[in-house]
């Protein structure tokens, strides 16, 4: 069976992995989500992604253990988009929203920090617990001390403790906490307001914000204002950068075509 069920509503896609019974990731299932996820960052017609996890107490717990004592190699092939199929996934210029639904522990929590903006069910707990299997947390040791408080994001690393939804929207790393019953009703608002926005501009928007994280202030300004990168000098050079102001000008709502 395939673990990752996918669902489209109009422009938005949701994307579900359903491997039970915690929802672990194999190589097989992270080169699965590489290829979901790579369909969905090339189709035109999609705008949004929402990703979750099946049932109500796992969203996912990362790295499949038993996979890996049979055979699975830890640095084997995980596909496309590296593991999970979103964290190394070049291009990936839509927007991606994570509805936590559950646990999301190592590799889980590191998918999550993969997706723009991060819902979690009231219940969610999150850990970085590779330090006790004798491995590193690697996507989250590049991204979390860049994400929350330095000596925060060290403690978590360097322990791997858990800690609940109220913790991680306290630091920052969570945007909201819903009631479980209301977590896909909310992500899916999220996702249709999204959906309704400039795509061109989301692009730019994703595009900029890679390309300048480690860049200085005015190297970055002047690939922008250069149009040396892609989605921008697509974006100025777009019938949705004359719709934007006509519509504020007429005072209409924007019609956004995507080109």
């Amino acid at each position: 069976m395939d673990p990752i069920k996918t669902v489209t509503r109009g422009a938005v896609f949701e994307a579900t992995l359903d491997r039970p019974k915690a929802n672990a990731i194999d190589l097989q299932t992270s080169r699965r989500m590489g290829e979901v996820f790579a369909a969905f960052r090339d189709d035109p017609d999609l705008r949004v992604a929402i990703v979750t996890g099946g049932g109500d107490k796992f969203f996912c717990p990362g790295w499949d253990l038993k996979a890996a004592a049979d055979g699975d190699a830890v640095d084997g092939d995980y596909g496309v988009g590296g593991f999970g199929g979103l964290q190394e996934l070049r291009g990936m210029n839509k927007p991606v929203i994570a509805a936590v639904n559950g646990i999301a522990c190592g590799g889980g929590l590191e998918l999550a920090l993969s997706a723009d903006m991060i819902i979690a069910a009231d219940h969610a707990q999150f850990a970085l617990p590779e330090i006790r299997s004798g491995t590193v947390a690697d996507a989250a040791s590049v991204k979390l001390p860049k994400r929350i408080p330095y000596h925060i994001a060290m403690e978590l690393l360097l322990t791997g403790r858990w800690f609940d939804a109220a913790e991680a929207k306290h630091w920052g790393l969570i945007n909201e906490i819903v009631p479980a019953a209301d977590l896909m009703t909310r992500a899916r608002a999220l996702a249709d307001l999204l959906a309704s926005g400039p795509p061109l501009v989301y692009a730019a928007i994703k595009e900029i914000v890679r390309d300048a994280e480690d860049s200085k202030f005015q190297d970055a300004m002047n690939r922008i204002t250069g149009r040396q990168l892609e989605t921008v000098d697509r974006l100025y050079a777009s019938e949705d950068q004359l719709e934007g102001a006509r519509a504020f000008a007429e005072k209409r709502d924007p019609v956004w075509k995507g080109r």
